[in-house]
């Protein structure tokens, strides 16, 4: 028993450093919003911030594997959590809408490379047999983010300012910086290349993930439908409040109280999933959990009611937790460590790409023919990927099959 909690002390340290960060994030994603809303008073500035970074990962993702594969992980995470802390600091300082934005992109290219580089260490720290759980209890720490962050930023707002609330955030990142400071150091020297970052070396990478993809097709495959699925869950979501508000009719009071029952709904399905760790497979994890968050998504398109949209977000939130950590422990054993910054951020790269062409379609056809309309349009989209998605998962070996009889052909 004391082997076992000794085996569990690092991880549970960066579990606390990562809920830390997801705490933040909330209080910082919800007090820059209302900042820029008291600043300029338009709704429109305000969407302009989620169109940064998509952006600032397309700036990023081009270069950032190269670096990422060849640097120490932990220093880096350390850098990207302080430089994020002290860039977010200095919003109270500033009132150009400009300076704002251009702020908001650096802290955006920073987060786009502090996802991989993190995925990298923890997949250096949690040995394999030990990833489907560590997954399945950092889906609960995020979910726990989510209603504690966003409680949190009300009570800051109650008792200071949205300026008081975003120095609360980058103490967080403070702290996070601090947790990753007392981690192992898990790179060699000889892991660490010392050649620098170069057009050609860029080239080079990219090459290399292109031959990785060819010869893994099979696991680039699942990686491309799991990342669509994510894909239409941001531009449907970029369409919820118009939904909520003009379709469904909620007040202010309502639409807040549908969040929460999508946090409830993550939080409790990262428990069940953390009971349940061992005995449910990857495989399932992903194809399952993928196909209930579509038929989620689908549930509270067709609705007309509170209730009706409640038991899908419910039900889309409570399934996600299951697909998300099935994912992350399928990526964290199918990909090579050694590659995974980059592979991570080029196809990282073709996401941010996806999600600013669905997120405009689908604001298009909100525009064209109805929000309602939209939003179902979108999730039969993505219930078609992820039947795909699920067959592909179900019958691994047959897809395989077929891949090699197209191959000799």
């Amino acid at each position: 028993m004391k082997n076992k909690l000794l085996s569990w002390k690092y991880p549970c340290l960066l579990l606390f450093g990562i809920g830390t960060s997801n705490i933040g994030d909330w209080i910082y994603l919800i007090a820059l919003n209302v900042m820029m809303l008291d600043m300029t008073n338009s709704p429109l500035a305000v969407s302009g911030l989620y169109m940064i970074k998509p952006l600032a990962a397309l700036c990023t993702n081009i270069w950032s594997g190269s670096l990422i594969d060849r640097m120490n992980k932990r220093k880096l995470m350390m850098v990207l959590d302080w430089t994020r802390a002290g860039i977010i600091a200095c919003f109270p300082f500033f009132s150009s809408i400009l300076i704002i934005y251009v702020l908001v992109f650096i802290i955006s290219m920073a987060s786009s490379m502090f996802r991989p580089a993190s995925m990298v260490y923890i997949t250096k720290l949690i040995p394999r047999e030990k990833r489907k759980r560590f997954n399945s209890l950092r889906s609960l720490i995020d979910s726990g983010g989510f209603l504690i962050g966003t409680a949190a930023a009300g009570a800051l707002f109650m008792i200071g300012t949205p300026a008081f609330a975003i120095y609360a955030n980058a103490a967080a990142l403070v702290l996070s910086g601090v947790v990753t400071l007392f981690m192992p150091n898990l790179d060699t020297k000889t892991e660490v290349k010392e050649n620098k970052l170069s057009v050609n070396t860029i080239r080079e990478d990219w090459k290399a993930v292109f031959h990785f993809s060819r010869a893994n097709r099979y696991i680039i495959t699942i990686y491309v439908l799991f990342s669509f699925l994510m894909v239409m869950a941001t531009a449907i979501d970029s369409l919820e409040v118009s939904f909520a508000t003009k379709v469904i009719h909620l007040s202010e009071s309502e639409y807040g109280f549908l969040l929460s029952i999508a946090g409830a709904g993550i939080m409790i399905g990262a428990v069940v999933n953390t009971l349940f760790a061992k005995k449910l497979s990857t495989n399932f994890l992903i194809g399952a959990g993928s196909v209930g968050v579509s038929l989620g998504y689908l549930l509270y398109a067709c609705s007309s009611s509170f209730q009706t949209m409640g038991t899908g977000f419910f039900s889309l939130s409570f399934t996600l937790a299951f697909a998300s950590a099935g994912f992350q422990t399928f990526y964290q054993n199918s990909i090579p460590v050694d590659m995974m910054g980059r592979v991570g951020s080029i196809y990282g790269l073709l996401e941010s790409l996806l999600i600013i062409i669905m997120t405009f379609l689908c604001g298009m056809a909100a525009h064209i023919f109805s929000i309602q309309g939209a939003v179902i349009g979108g999730s039969l989209i993505m219930l078609l990927s992820t039947i795909v998605l699920f067959l592909c998962m179900l019958k691994p070996t047959f897809y395989k099959v077929n891949l090699v009889k197209k191959q000799r052909i």
